[in-house]
């Protein structure tokens, strides 16, 4: 495995994240702040507690979880449709360097940027409420396996895209829906009978099930069944990027 080539790679989009500090870091604390005022304190008066745990403790997860899901798109997105854009893929592609090792090196960067805006959401939020973690290693773990497969979903998303336009469409009009449907402010239990049944078919609703179970021991759905979905997931995203690259599609265009 070609490491220096990967280094190179995941520096130059960890540096590109860094010079665009303010874009990259500062927003999703503003964000977290807003969400917190609006959610925290206009929903929360009124929902005290849900599942014996505060609503502004448990809105929390989904937060973490609906910035990291469109962070990771949009850093693995654009991180390459923009060689793809300026023509600086074909160097990529021409150097000695193998699928795996051009995918490593710019999901990994995705994913380390994802990881740490999530970071920085869950200090912004300890200034809001008493934070609760009853099981740390299982919130790091759907943490990074949720950065690494959004990453690798955002690279199919870059590499499919013929323009700019496209590369927000999915994230706009399918992922951001799909995650305020997802239980992200709420429970499903507080839906109606059909509606529960409907939210089931979102796999977004395993993704913050799951997270939300290593906070609190809360979850709508099977921990198991979470975990399941995000290994499912994340193989999808690999072979479909493995056939992008043995087909050459978008790439040697």
């Amino acid at each position: 495995m070609n490491v220096y080539a990967i280094r190179v790679i995941y520096k130059y989009e960890m540096k590109r994240a860094f010079n665009t500090i303010a874009q990259s870091f500062a927003s999703p604390v503003l964000s977290t702040a807003l969400y917190f005022v609006v959610f925290g304190s206009a929903i929360g008066s009124r929902i005290d507690v849900i599942d014996k745990v505060s609503y502004g403790l448990f809105i929390v997860p989904g937060l973490m979880m609906l910035t990291i899901l469109s962070q990771s798109l949009a850093n693995a997105s654009f991180g390459i449709y923009f060689p793809r854009f300026t023509g600086q893929i074909y160097e990529v592609l021409s150097a000695p360097v193998s699928a795996m090792e051009i995918v490593i090196g710019y999901v990994g960067a995705a994913a380390t940027k994802s990881l740490l805006i999530a970071f920085i959401i869950l200090v912004t939020a300890s200034f809001f409420v008493e934070m609760r973690i009853d099981h740390p290693v299982w919130m790091l773990g759907f943490l990074i396996l949720t950065c690494i497969s959004f990453s690798l979903f955002g690279f199919i998303i870059g590499l499919w895209a013929g323009d700019f336009e496209k590369l927000q469409i999915v994230p706009l009009l399918v992922i951001t829906p799909l995650v305020f449907l997802g239980g992200t402010f709420y429970t499903i239990d507080m839906l109606p009978p059909v509606w529960q049944t409907i939210s089931l078919f979102n796999p977004v609703v395993y993704l913050v099930s799951g997270f939300r179970w290593s906070f609190f021991e809360v979850s709508d759905v099977s921990v198991g069944i979470s975990l399941l979905m995000v290994l499912l997931f994340m193989l999808v995203c690999l072979v479909i990027i493995g056939w992008m690259f043995k087909t050459g599609y978008r790439l040697k265009q």
